[in-house]
């Protein structure tokens, strides 16, 4: 059960192993009756999103067209897609979750995970657009050399995109094998055809409006739950939290916070990664480029970050509720005392309570939903940076737009295979490590080189080389040491770094490498890359010149 809950609540883009590892339930998974309202929901928004594809391929005619939906994408619908990107189905289910087992420290988690955005991305968003042309490596190789800058950068793309691939899939097989009925092998091959065709044929345009649908499915549904919620304590907090305390086992505990994170190292180091990782995340990056000015970068975010607000404070409404509503009704417990299908089953069990079977149908719906849009630009950032940054620049300068498309697109063929197939062969493993991995390298590698390309001008290839790869390493090496892969996947009895998320230290030791080895740079070569900042500069205040060419250095 507890491999279950942790390849179940793993795949969210916004929850680490921290909240899983709150939620310790053991038993066996029980499988629940065919959901057919669930199913024709399903059917019917797969529908609904083939045919946009079928829309989308109409009209992505370019590589722009392909990569960034020509920029055509407004500042909201842009917000929308972010934020489909970045609220899944286990951030819906698993922070739920966290506030039906723990209460308030739930809101903590809730809220933590919006802290990046306002403070990071409003500090890249206008640059990064100005500066980049499909992808994050763009902004760093402009006054770098390209081929090592660009290797650096989609390495770490690809790792990241990887790990968040394979958490997905095993979170769609068994959200699917618990809600549909269907086998999970079944559910893993479904998730990953899908996604292909999204991508294949639509390319960012269809990848956008997917998620803009999915983003307007969950908030509605979320929405109403929560309305539902408050209807039945007369709109009021205040017998929401005592009906919530009389009925948790916890009782008023469960409004104090603490509990969740182990020591002040810990709670830096997560609250880093989170922070720093969100900034990093190339199919979050990625989406910038949609829109067609730094205007519309900046509405982005300031949407982006209105419309999770919204959806975290609806997942404490919902988890409070889970407590009162389902908590306290036998029906929704096996016969052991426990939620049929655990803890993370709170926020499912709610939408029975309060919409009944064809609300149930509904949520189950978006629950899936919510990961093929996620998966969706997995993916293509994934293809984006094999084709543009490795093929297109480094392998094969001055490649022709077709030559470039016909390579990403059969990386999409390729990544798809190789999800449907890490989806099958994690299927039975912890896998809640990986995305402590993938937010960690995200901030270890990618964000410093983008936030130092941008802001300091002493920085050289040799520093941006040298302390990117030294934090990439740094974050795979010390959580393979932590307690988390050393101890519960590996089976030592104690870990050789004690702490579970390594972010704190890579973080640390990307930016020093990067300051230590841009300062002894005395090369011409390095004087000749400080000099072009300036140059940078005023680009990235003006957006002059954003169709960027490859330059060899």
């Amino acid at each position: 059960m507890k491999r279950f809950l942790t390849a179940l609540a793993a795949p969210l883009l916004a929850l680490p192993a921290t909240v899983l590892a709150a939620d310790a339930i053991t038993g066996d998974v029980q499988r629940q009756p065919t959901n057919w309202q669930a199913i024709i929901m399903f059917v019917i928004f797969v529908a609904l999103t083939l045919y946009i594809t079928y829309w989308a391929s109409k009209r992505t005619r370019s590589r722009s067209d392909y990569y960034t939906a020509g920029g055509n994408i407004t500042g909201f619908q842009n917000g929308l897609a972010i934020s489909g990107d970045f609220m899944s189905a286990a951030s819906f289910l698993g922070i739920s979750a966290l506030v039906y087992t723990s209460g308030y420290d739930g809101l903590i988690y809730s809220l933590g995970f919006l802290v990046g955005w306002p403070i990071i991305l409003f500090l890249i968003a206008e640059r990064l657009r100005n500066l980049g042309r499909y992808t994050f490596a763009d902004v760093a190789s402009y006054r770098l050399k390209q081929g090592p800058i660009r290797i650096l950068s989609a390495c770490g793309s690809l790792v990241v995109v990887a790990l968040y691939l394979i958490a997905q899939m095993v979170g769609a097989g068994k959200l699917i094998e618990l809600l549909f009925g269907l086998n999970y092998h079944v559910a893993v091959v479904l998730v990953g055809v899908l996604m292909v065709m999204y991508v294949l044929f639509g390319g960012m345009l269809a990848t956008t409006w997917v998620q803009i649908i999915k983003a307007v499915l969950l908030l509605f549904g979320a929405s109403f739950m929560a309305f539902m919620v408050m209807k039945h304590v007369g709109f009021s907090f205040n017998n929401l939290f005592n009906e919530a305390m009389a009925a948790h086992p916890k009782g008023a505990a469960i409004m104090s916070p603490g509990g969740l994170v182990k020591d002040p190292i810990s709670a830096l180091s997560l609250g880093l990664g989170l922070m720093f990782g969100t900034a990093g995340l190339p199919h979050i990056l990625m989406r910038f480029f949609t829109v067609s000015d730094a205007r519309e970068a900046r509405k982005s975010v300031l949407y982006a970050t209105g419309f999770m607000g919204y959806f975290y404070i609806l997942t404490f409404i919902i988890g409070f509720g889970a407590i009162m509503l389902v908590g306290a009704n036998p029906a929704f417990k096996d016969a052991a005392g426990a939620l049929i299908g655990g803890n993370n089953m709170a926020a499912v069990h709610l939408a029975n309570a309060v919409g009944g079977n064809l609300f149930l149908g509904f949520i189950s719906a978006v629950a899936f939903a919510t990961i093929l849009a996620v998966v969706a630009g997995l993916t293509l950032a994934g293809a984006s940076a094999v084709s543009h940054d490795l093929y297109a620049n480094v392998f094969r300068k001055g490649a022709s737009e077709r030559d470039e498309i016909r390579v990403s697109k059969i990386t999409v063929l390729i990544l798809g295979v190789v999800a449907i197939g890490l989806g099958i062969l994690f299927e039975k493993q912890n896998i809640a490590f990986m995305v402590g991995l993938a937010f960690s390298i995200a901030a270890s590698c990618n964000f410093p080189i983008i936030l130092l390309s941008m802001y300091w001008s002493k920085l050289t290839t040799r520093g941006a080389m040298i302390g990117g790869w030294l934090g990439l390493l740094t974050a795979v090496i010390l959580m393979i040491l932590g307690p988390t892969v050393w101890v519960q996947v590996l089976g030592h009895a104690t870990a050789i770094f004690p702490y579970e998320y390594p972010a704190l230290f890579s973080i640390l030791v990307a930016f020093v490498g990067i300051w230590v080895f841009s300062i002894t740079d005395n090369s011409p070569e390095g004087n000749l890359e400080r000099g072009k900042f300036r140059a940078q500069f005023i680009r990235s205040q003006t957006g002059i010149g954003i169709e960027q060419s490859s330059r060899a250095h």
